[in-house]
């Protein structure tokens, strides 16, 4: 998130970034300072979940094994290349969060050893000479220049940059004189050309105009005819899951014509949006916006993730049947990443409803109870399990991606621009936000999703005047805003309520969310939720077969939940819900029984085989009041 911010601190302070006049090397004057970010400390699950992900597995994990493949130059084809650099992002994004001493240790150690792989050519990798730009080669060096330029903003280390400029430098020499960017590794080119990210980080950091240049050419290159054609599909109203699509076998499948891919996919955009923070190109922002759009319509499923194999399928749709390899975390990682570039852009809180739906359910639904583990994949039905170790080694994507999006949450749960306070997040934690006018610190007391109360305490330095924008969430129909006990009116869903006042030292704004349970029925199937959290039956919380059909009874349009105690180790809520159960309407299933069901995250969370959940309800049909299907 910091190099967006790098660039909107520019457009909203008036400064003009003038691309014709930029040198062909860096300059010797300084490009701005990254602006100051907001700190956040969490603290309730989401505290808890984020400390137990550092601490299982940002710091569990032995960052020198991560750069031996580094050591060999012997890969022709596969992936190893790109750990390194995942785990590094995770880990400075964890650090900037807890400050630890001995986590700033590893990863500088890993820093180091990972420059002192780089030949004197600039190439850092893992790649035989004869198979460079080929398979996962590109998309391995973004990771090792993003990982070094994280760093380098961490700490000024200017080793860093300079690796990454000499990675980059290289990349320049190869890029297009001996291959086309859209031909450098799979699928139409959308890994490799996902270097658009770090080359827009680069010109940032420098004012090199040849990466802007460069990020400009990959942007070219997506419209030739074997481009993945991002900009020219998404403005066309081309569904994502019909971008070149690839089925009949996993050969078409897993190969450079499917052009489906979701986390890759969803890469190139995040790097359109940084350059469409440069030059201010609509065409870019309307193509990720519209893009974006279409996930959210037609990708997404109930637990804010969405792909099968790795690819868009019209899953929204497709949701309640079963599916190989579903969410994967890579994919809900860089979803959480999209929605906030898009959110700092534009500050649509269309963005942030996606972000929180996210975050309450697949995020933490991939990290193992204990903290262990990061699952690969999490269907909405089945069992949890870890996900295999990759590329003859120890680990695989989604346990070195997933610490990522942990680290986003303090991110994104205040942001502010100019003089305004966004809360776009809830959940109890303290936030310094650093204002135009002078830091403001945000106290959040509450224990939300569990409830739907959150009072928060605005605490400026001095009193001055300032706005905040709170977020109505939109699944909230009825939601009651206070400040300092004064009703506030005209509060609707789907948007931000903005206060603007002169604020002082112990300012409350107190707010009521609606958390009756609401019925969503697809396919002969249903499922509940409560405020921004999926429940799911869980055999753990016993009354019956959580396979068995039923029909969950309504009242008003909502489901009446009532709030379990007695839960099983290591589930955070559970609430139960009337229905009636199976099929024999003579025993017991002719009355309504109270249904135990669980928050989606906690569902399955040992990984134990024998501990099955679901989200999808089969609604047992009613010849009697239901209509026939023909």
């Amino acid at each position: 998130m910091i190099r967006f911010k790098l660039i909107l601190c520019c457009l909203l302070s008036g400064a003009t970034l003038t691309v014709e006049a930029a040198p062909k090397r860096a300059p010797k004057a300084k490009p701005a300072p990254l602006p100051a970010a907001v700190q956040t400390q969490l603290e309730g699950r989401l505290g808890e979940r984020m400390n137990a992900c550092i601490r299982q597995r940002v710091m569990s994990e032995d960052e020198l094994s991560l750069v031996a493949p580094f050591k060999q130059r012997d890969e022709k084809e596969l992936w190893q290349s790109e750990f390194w650099g995942k785990w590094t992002l995770g880990a400075v994004g964890s650090y900037r969060y807890n400050r630890d001493p001995e986590l700033l240790a590893k990863i500088t150690r890993g820093v180091q050893a990972i420059l002192a792989t780089q030949s004197p050519d600039g190439y850092i990798g893992n790649y035989a000479p004869d198979a460079q730009l080929g398979g996962w080669d590109v998309w391995g060096r973004k990771y090792t220049m993003l990982g070094l330029l994280a760093y380098y903003d961490l700490t000024g280390d200017k080793k860093s940059l300079e690796g990454a400029v000499k990675l980059a430098d290289h990349l320049l020499t190869q890029i297009p004189a001996q291959e086309s960017i859209v031909r450098a590794g799979y699928y139409r080119g959308m890994p490799p050309s996902s270097v658009l990210v770090p080359m827009v980080m680069l010109y940032n950091r420098t004012m090199d105009s040849r990466y802007l240049d460069f990020a400009k050419y990959i942007v070219s290159e997506w419209e030739t005819p074997d481009g993945p054609q991002l900009v020219s599909k998404a403005l066309a109203d081309v569904p994502v899951a019909e971008r070149f699509p690839s089925h009949g076998s996993a050969q078409a499948w897993w190969s450079w014509e499917n052009g489906q891919k979701a986390y890759e996919m969803m890469s190139c955009y995040d790097g359109l949006l940084g350059l469409y923070a440069l030059t201010r190109n609509a065409d870019y922002l309307k193509a990720a916006e519209k893009s974006v759009r279409n996930i959210i319509d037609e990708e997404i499923n109930i637990a804010g993730s969405g792909s099968a194999d790795e690819c868009f399928y019209h899953g929204r749709r497709m949701q309640t049947t079963p599916a190989y390899s579903m969410m994967e975390t890579c994919v809900t990682m860089t979803w959480m990443q999209l929605c906030g570039h898009l959110l700092e852009l534009t500050h649509d809180p269309l963005y942030a409803d996606q972000i929180e739906r996210t975050v309450y359910n697949a995020l933490l639904a991939a990290l193992k109870g204990d903290g262990s583990q990061i699952a690969k994949y999490s269907p909405l039905e089945g069992v949890r399990s870890p996900g295999g170790p990759q590329c003859g080694m120890h680990v695989n994507c989604c346990n070195m991606n997933g610490p990522r999006a942990f680290a986003m949450i303090p991110e994104l749960m205040a942001t502010c621009a100019a003089d305004t306070l966004f809360v776009n997040l809830y959940g109890e934690s303290v936030s310094k936000v650093p204002l135009a006018g002078g830091e403001v610190i945000l106290r959040q007391q509450t224990n939300y999703p569990e409830q739907g109360s959150v009072e928060l305490t605005v605490n400026p330095r001095k009193s001055r005047e300032f706005a905040v924008a709170v977020r109505i969430p939109a699944w909230s129909k009825i939601t009651m805003v206070t400040v300092n006990g004064q009703a506030v009116a005209d509060v609707r869903p789907g948007s931000y309520l903005t206060v603007s006042r002169t604020w002082k030292e112990g300012d409350k704004i107190a707010l009521n969310f609606d958390m009756r349970g609401r019925l969503t029925e697809l396919n002969g199937y249903q499922a509940i939720e409560r405020g921004p959290v999926v429940l799911a039956r869980d055999t753990r919380l016993g009354e019956g077969f959580v396979d068995e059909t039923c029909v969950v009874q309504t009242s008003g349009g909502y489901v009446e939940l009532m709030p379990v105690t007695d839960k099983p180790a290591g589930v955070w809520m559970a609430f139960s819900a009337p229905m009636k159960l199976g099929t024999d309407t003579e025993g017991r299933a002719a009355g309504i029984v109270q249904v135990p069901l669980c928050d989606f995250a906690s569902a399955g969370n040992t990984w134990h085989p024998a501990v099955r959940y679901r989200v999808w309800l089969r609604r047992t049909f009613d010849p009697i009041s239901d209509p026939w299907v023909e």
